[in-house]
């Protein structure tokens, strides 16, 4: 491999840059700023209720209103996750992309305004627009990067969906300080700061080619799809990526995308799909939600003062954002399968340490140290491999006509899931209260071992050749002599239809 191989163009990165700051930067800040101003939204809440009707919001009600605007957000989630691999198909990546801004700065006045107009019921609605924007934005992003990195970069630039969503968690925590724009005075200016992300990307995407997958594929368009590819990989590189895309195309054979309720009956991705299932579900359910519930009684344990835990807070977001970062270098060095393998193993071995520490917080004056190292350890050992590889894998499992259906599937069940463990996860702690770890700690050694037995290494493969691993999985391993046979003969023809196109296409572009 040549030098200038190994890293993106700097079309590449700055196109990742320019998809991410309007994608999963959007979920992961908008996860994160709900938690500031708390106290504030209560406060409005009582007041617009006074006003409004001559008595007092009662504390059920309070908690009630409180807990739509929060949890609407997962349900706008859920929705955009079911609507975002067809916007993806009819409008292309990119054009999904600059469409789902549109919700974004909706989603923006609709909160900004709440406040001044007395009407909360706009800051629901609001807080559910954003919800959807974030659910197309998680789904769509991880599809542009998957396509348009080359193979041998591919792991690390599909990090970039982890490291903005982190980068907008510690964004989001920043920003909420109460020296910024944390403050009650701040209170509508810092909800409807999402607008900003979405004029970033509607300024800067623009410039940026369309899904080369995507223009060939699903449109036929040669052209614009060879120039997409020069523009990103450069006149002397993009011919290597031109061929991949043309023997998928082949392979395919002007297959239709499928809709994601086809995917269940496509025996040829029975296992692809169970994993993108498990691996989903083991990611929201591994127990990062109970290290972040914990982290403050753990902190305040360890002596430090109630008003400086939200700057110790920062550190996980800044552990998480690291972790993201970190993982980007290591993936396509180390593999995939080495990091989440590892990932879960080491996520299951300080949920140990966690019970054990939380148990015997308050009888060494020690402990507590223990405690919170453990969280940070926790937290480093999420981020560098569920945290980073679940979106990264799953847009490797599929080929192009399943991949955006692939990733409603993978979008849905992450919100339910989300939505899911915030509506128990509080009976959980207080049933079992530390010991939930226990639970977490098998989650995370089952889902480390449906890994090690299921899913191959994927680095520097194409998405065929990762195809046919997951083929003796699909169909048992005593397949017929002769559907081997066949499938063999069709990857030789494909190949030389490819590189029969591959050296008209030179010639043409010669003449």
């Amino acid at each position: 491999m040549s030098p200038e191989q190994k890293f993106p163009s700097w079309t590449l990165f700055l196109a990742v840059c320019a998809v991410g700051i309007g994608g999963t930067f959007q979920y992961g800040y908008n996860v994160s700023i709900i938690n500031a101003p708390t106290q504030h939204v209560h406060r409005f809440l009582n007041e617009s209720w006074t006003s409004r009707y001559r008595k007092e919001l009662s504390p059920d009600l309070l908690t009630f209103l409180w807990s739509v605007i929060a949890s609407v957000f997962s349900l706008g989630g859920l929705c955009g996750a079911f609507i975002g691999g067809s916007m993806a198909i009819r409008l292309g990546r990119k054009g999904a992309l600059l469409m789902n801004n549109i919700v974004a700065i909706l989603a923006s006045i609709l909160m900004g305004i709440s406040f001044p107009t007395g009407l909360f019921e706009l800051l629901i609605v609001g807080r559910f627009l954003i919800g959807i924007n974030s659910g197309i934005g998680i789904c769509v992003q991880p599809l542009y990067i998957g396509e348009v990195a080359p193979k041998h970069l591919r792991g690390g630039m599909a990090m970039g969906t982890s490291i903005f969503l982190t980068g907008g968690i510690l964004t989001g925590q920043i920003i909420g300080l109460r020296e910024l724009l944390g403050g009650e005075a701040y209170c509508p200016l810092l909800l409807s700061s999402s607008c900003f992300p979405a004029f970033a990307q509607l300024l800067f995407l623009p410039w940026f080619p369309e899904s080369p997958r995507y223009l060939l594929i699903d449109r036929g368009d040669e052209l614009s799809c060879a120039k997409a590819l020069k523009r990103f990989h450069g006149s002397s590189e993009y011919r290597r990526e031109m061929e991949d895309i043309q023997r998928e195309r082949f392979a395919l054979g002007g297959e239709e995308p499928q809709k994601p309720w086809q995917l269940f009956t496509d025996r040829g991705v029975r296992w692809q799909l169970i994993t993108v299932i498990v691996m989903t579900m083991g990611q929201q359910l591994s127990g990062i939600n109970a290290i972040y519930f914990y982290a403050t009684y753990i902190f305040e344990q360890a002596g430090i003062p109630a008003e400086k835990i939200p700057y110790v807070t920062l550190g996980t977001g800044a552990c998480e954002c690291l972790t993201a970062l970190t993982c980007g270098l290591l993936i396509d060095y180390v593999g995939r399968r080495y990091l989440i393998i590892g990932g879960y193993l080491l996520m299951t071995l300080w949920s140990i340490v966690l019970t054990f520490s939380l148990t015997y917080q308050e009888l060494y004056s020690w402990v507590p140290y223990v405690s919170m190292t453990s969280i940070f350890a926790f937290i480093l050992s999420f981020g560098l491999g569920p945290g980073g590889i679940t979106n990264t894998l799953t847009a490797e499992l599929f080929v192009q006509s399943s991949r955006p259906a692939a990733y409603v599937i993978g979008g849905t069940v992450s919100w339910i899931s989300f939505f899911t463990t915030g509506m128990l996860f509080p009976f959980i702690v207080n049933g079992l209260k530390h010991y939930c770890f226990l639970v977490f700690l098998l989650e995370c050694s089952l889902v480390a071992a449906f890994i090690f037995l299921v899913i191959p290494e994927t680095k520097n493969k194409s998405f065929l050749e990762i195809k046919k691993e997951f083929h003796k999985l699909n169909f048992g391993r005593n397949t017929k002599r002769k559907e081997t046979d066949l499938y063999e003969r069709r990857q030789l023809h494909d190949e030389f239809k490819t590189k029969n196109l591959c050296n008209f296409t030179a010639v043409t572009e010669l003449q």
